[in-house]
């Protein structure tokens, strides 16, 4: 049997209490999510994300701090995930090029981080990202900072 351990960064954007988020369909549920993805060989955290961001986003971002670590249980296999805030450092907001990608990014943009449930969003992480990301650290499964569901 192979083992197979992956690591996924997101990235919190917030501007005047609005959030950036990607439009990317995730489940019969969610169609919209943080930016983000899985890290490349021999990039570090901070270098992924800002990878994703710009590749996702257009944006340029720096990291201001880590929010959460998490495991990902319903992924079938060993993920890491991380949550970073973030800041812009630079680049303007538009779509991806997708054309590596077998389920693109139709839409980004920033949304009153009080309307994430009509995005898909729990209200728990909505009361989090209102609340600045209290706590912080690693509070086990992603799901217990209402990510992933």
């Amino acid at each position: 049997m192979k083992y197979q351990f992956q690591v996924r960064v997101t990235g919190v954007l917030i501007e005047d209490g609005r959030i950036l988020l990607v439009r990317q369909r995730l489940s019969e549920k969610r169609g919209w999510s943080l930016p983000g993805g899985r890290l490349e060989r021999g990039e570090t955290l901070a270098q992924g994300l800002c990878r994703e961001m710009e590749e996702e986003t257009g944006l340029q971002v720096a990291v201001k701090k880590l929010l959460y670590l998490c495991d990902a249980a319903q992924s079938g296999h060993t993920l890491l995930h991380a949550t970073f805030l973030t800041r812009r450092a630079g680049g303007a907001l538009r779509l991806p090029d997708n054309s590596k990608d077998d389920n693109p990014i139709s839409d980004v943009r920033f949304v009153p981080v009080e309307e994430l449930p009509a995005y898909g969003f729990s209200e728990k992480f909505q009361a989090l990202a209102l609340a600045g990301f209290p706590g912080g650290g690693y509070p086990g499964d992603k799901s217990a900072i209402g990510l992933g569901i």
